[in-house]
């Protein structure tokens, strides 16, 4: 399916998510590039909240760039497959092997801001990610590794305990966000 009917089809969660959604197709239908960070105002992205089997935690990363712990994820960098993006982040940011999705469709659906910071040595103006989440599923008991150019701490949480992880006043809306669904939903 390709990503400007994927996000048609996606169904809000409340009205953030609403108003999220109709700037994300503007912008889909109004940029060629928004797959690629040269687009600087914004472009699309990809992350996860990868819960352990139990399905009582979530896997977090110490984002360099937030100072923060983080959930996983990434630029699209060209690749219209959030889901595929969503796994393959899940994996270099934690060394998680056995990442497989819970439902492969958009869980939730944000705006984020990225503040303005470097990057390999060159400044990047602050922009946004039009971000698509997924659910994704993997073993605790397999190593985690940190991925030094983009976190500095790795770490499965109680799943009720993203919230306060994080300092970032945004991401606490997400998070919570995520976690209300999730348990709408049956997923916890």
């Amino acid at each position: 399916m390709n990503l400007l009917k994927q996000i048609k089809n996606y169904q809000p969660y409340n009205p953030q998510e609403e108003k999220d959604k109709e700037v994300f197709l503007k912008y889909l239908r109004s940029f060629d590039n928004c797959l690629e960070r040269e687009n600087e105002f914004g472009h699309v992205s990809s992350s996860a909240f990868v819960l352990n089997k139990d399905r009582t935690k979530v896997v977090m990363i110490h984002h360099n760039i937030y100072n923060s712990w983080w959930f996983v994820g990434g630029h699209a960098d060209g690749d219209a497959d959030l889901l595929g993006v969503a796994i393959k982040e899940a994996k270099e940011e934690t060394g998680l092997e056995s990442v497989k999705p819970i439902d492969e469709d958009i869980f939730i659906l944000d705006i984020l801001t990225v503040p303005s910071h470097k990057k390999r040595g060159k400044l990047v103006s602050s922009h946004v990610h039009l971000n698509a989440s997924f659910v994704l599923e993997a073993d605790e008991s397999e190593a985690l590794h940190i991925k030094e150019d983009e976190n500095s701490g790795v770490k499965w949480v109680p799943i009720e305990q993203m919230v306060e992880m994080t300092s970032n006043a945004e991401m606490k809306k997400v998070y919570a966000k995520a976690i209300e669904k999730m348990k709408e939903q049956g997923i916890l």
